[in-house]
């Protein structure tokens, strides 16, 4: 009877002991990432440039993985909804004169709306065929886009009002950290809730998912809905702070390196992509930087990580880190336990 009842209190505990550490890991990262700027060399602008578009690929390749993780249908058309936001803002701040705060929320409800509509479509097919047609409809938006310089001005770009009355970089970073973290806090709480049971269940075996009473169709929209919705939002900050826009920011390409990122970073885990977004995307701009005269060669890199990900460390870099908690976990278990055998 002793046996029986200490398990559950040790289980217990244990659960209590890795909850704590995790909350201190994530606080820890989010007081670096605050104090960041303030470390030589991220003092200087292009360094603090480089901390902006970090942590902007960084939400992207968040809101990428909450589908491709978790319901296991990867957005070929990400970065066009992620046009739809930052067109959406931009044309309501030129045109109408909106605040580009309200900008941003109204290019997360457009690109919503459209990522609703889109997967109404298409995610009643299921792997490679949902990816497809959404990389189409991807490629049609892009296309209307380039085609109505009337609005858009196409390829001649668009002139955009900054978010902030300021050139300088370092109260963009802390709003893009900010929108960063309220993304992760926002989809892991939709992952930790039934409805992320339902998307897990989806995602690892559809047929069992119906049977057990869960309608796909609804939650695969839900899910895909809520992604291009952050990836409309983080748009409209994009056009906000880089105040020039092109139809190239829907391109394929983009959706490219925000999945090499995310995989990189680990499906299915949120925060894995988030943090290897910092140092993959400030390395490759130092990379492009002093190899100005070979364009491309950041997404040799990225194809390269990818495949050494997919062959050694299937997880990404977070089973790595869960991997290794792990084994530290069951280590000091051992030696807890040898004490203890020891004393008695």
């Amino acid at each position: 009877m002793a046996t029986v009842t200490a398990m559950p209190a040790r289980s217990r505990k244990q659960v209590v002991g890795r909850s704590r550490r995790t909350l201190a890991a994530a606080v820890a990262l989010i007081l670096f990432a605050i104090v960041l700027p303030f470390i030589p060399p991220f003092t200087g602008q292009d360094y603090q440039r480089y901390l902006v578009g970090a942590a902007y690929t960084a939400a992207l390749a968040v809101a990428f993985d909450f589908t491709a993780g978790y319901i296991d249908i990867v957005n070929f058309g990400f970065a066009a909804f992620v046009g739809i936001g930052a067109y959406t803002s931009a044309l309501l701040a030129v045109d109408l004169g909106l605040p580009p705060g309200l900008g941003l929320i109204a290019g997360a409800g457009a690109a919503g709306l459209v990522g609703l509509a889109t997967g109404m479509l298409t995610l009643r097919l299921r792997g490679i065929y949902a990816a497809v047609m959404a990389w189409f409809v991807g490629l049609a938006l892009m296309g209307l886009v380039r085609n109505l310089t009337d609005i858009t001005r196409g390829s001649m770009g668009l002139n955009v009002p900054r978010l902030l009355g300021t050139d300088d970089n370092l109260p963009y970073y802390y709003v893009m950290l900010a929108l960063l973290l309220v993304t992760i806090a926002v989809l892991t709480y939709v992952i930790r809730s039934n409805v992320g049971l339902a998307f897990r269940a989806i995602g690892q075996n559809l047929q069992a998912a119906r049977a057990s009473g869960i309608n796909p169709t609804r939650f695969l929209v839900l899910n895909f809905t809520l992604s291009c919705a952050f990836a409309g939002l983080m748009g409209g900050f994009y056009a906000h702070y880089y105040t020039i826009l092109t139809p190239d920011l829907m391109s394929t390409t983009r959706t490219i390196e925000v999945l090499a990122v995310a995989y990189i970073g680990g499906r299915g885990s949120l925060w894995g992509p988030a943090i290897i977004a910092f140092p993959l995307y400030i390395g490759t701009e130092l990379l492009r930087t002093q190899l100005a005269s070979l364009p491309g060669l950041h997404l040799v890199l990225y194809g390269l990580l990818l495949i050494v990900v997919m062959v050694y460390w299937p997880g990404g870099v977070a089973g790595v880190v869960r991997k290794t908690a792990l084994w530290w976990e069951r280590r000091s278990e051992k030696a807890a336990d040898a004490t203890t055998s020891s004393a008695s």
